[in-house]
């Protein structure tokens, strides 16, 4: 059964990173009111994770989704940023990823993909989102600061622990599926080399965004097409630059940034077209992508991004951002040869 099937069909799923106080401080009703808003709308997929504010929108998530039948939605969450209880006092720094989550709850958050690990944050995430089951885990962040050896260090604690103790996990059936959920296209690549790992699939956050593709393009989408291997894009948005937003890659975005989407955007009003539509369809166009799943934080943004994945988009757009080098020549483009 594929990444697809297992998310029941849904290709707009909801990301909860917002939900852990991303960027800023997030009152708990309009937090349940987002995620019930995301039900009315259809979305039966929900991904999340430890880390983001440190637990917070694990318990968020779980507190509305708890009305709702179990059966009736999917949940995927992550392990390799453990959430401890003990608390710091000064602001949480995650290295490149800086304070984005500096308005979340203040429990110590480390590093940490060994198999024991890796059980213990599933048993911690099943308690804050109060819920029997986890359908899909990804093995999270483990090339973040890539810049140096690190991160081939988590790689190596991840194939010998969280990769083995999620695959027993999947064959006994306690999960339906694991991958790795990451920033970065490179622990995709060496996953994808290995005999001995089988995910089934990647969540591939920013790095299948109209704004960062090539490197995915080239090496990732490719072999995991070949592989049956599906691809669930995080950050279609680019950390909200192609949503109306400031940021990118999780920082205030640079001049170069907001004068590439600049000329994206007079493209689209040439065009009559949301770059919010196309942000989303750009990233389902591709055939090994079965599902995308932005982010949101408020009620209305759910209502846009259904409406932007059904809007209809003309070929003419899609080609003037080729012609313009605004996309990828080789890029998979809806309707577009």
């Amino acid at each position: 059964m594929s990444i697809k099937d297992k998310i029941k069909g849904s290709v707009l799923g909801f990301g909860t990173a917002p939900l852990g106080n991303m960027f800023r401080d997030i009152p708990e009703a309009e937090a349940a009111a987002t995620v019930h808003a995301a039900w009315e709308h259809g979305i039966r997929y929900f991904d999340t994770a430890p880390f983001y504010g440190a637990g917070l929108a694990e318990i968020r998530l779980g507190q509305a989704l708890a009305q709702y039948k179990r059966d009736d939605y999917v949940i995927s969450t992550k392990v390799g940023r453990l959430v401890l209880d003990e608390v710091i006092s000064g602001p949480q720094e995650f290295g490149e990823k800086g304070t984005l989550f500096q308005h979340g709850r203040k429990n110590k958050v480390i590093n940490d993909y060994s198999a024991d690990a890796t059980l213990r944050s599933i048993d911690d995430s099943l308690k804050r989102l109060g819920t029997d089951r986890l359908d899909i885990v990804w093995i999270h962040d483990i090339a973040q600061d890539f810049y140096g050896d690190e991160w081939l260090a988590r790689f190596e604690q991840a194939r010998t622990g969280a990769f083995r103790a999620l695959t027993r996990l999947r064959d006994e059936g306690v999960i339906k599926a694991w991958g790795l959920g990451v920033n970065r296209v490179e622990p995709l690549e060496l996953t994808m080399d290995l005999e001995e790992a089988k995910p089934d699939g990647f969540l591939l956050a920013g790095r299948y965004s109209m704004l960062d593709h090539e490197r995915a393009l080239q090496r990732v989408m490719p072999t995991a097409l070949a592989q049956g291997v599906e691809i669930v894009v995080g950050g279609p948005y680019s950390s909200g630059i192609l949503a109306g937003g400031t940021h990118f890659e999780y920082q205030p975005a640079s001049e170069e940034i907001k004068a590439k989407v600049a000329r994206m955007k007079a493209v689209a009003a040439r065009h009559g077209v949301s770059i919010k539509a196309a942000a989303l369809q750009f990233a389902l166009a591709n055939p090994a992508v079965a599902a995308v799943i932005p982010g949101a934080s408020k009620p209305e943004r759910i209502a846009e991004d259904k409406l932007a994945l059904a809007e209809t988009i003309p070929q003419d757009f899609w080609r003037e951002l080729r012609e313009q080098g605004l996309v990828s020549a080789v890029a998979p483009l809806p309707g577009v040869r």
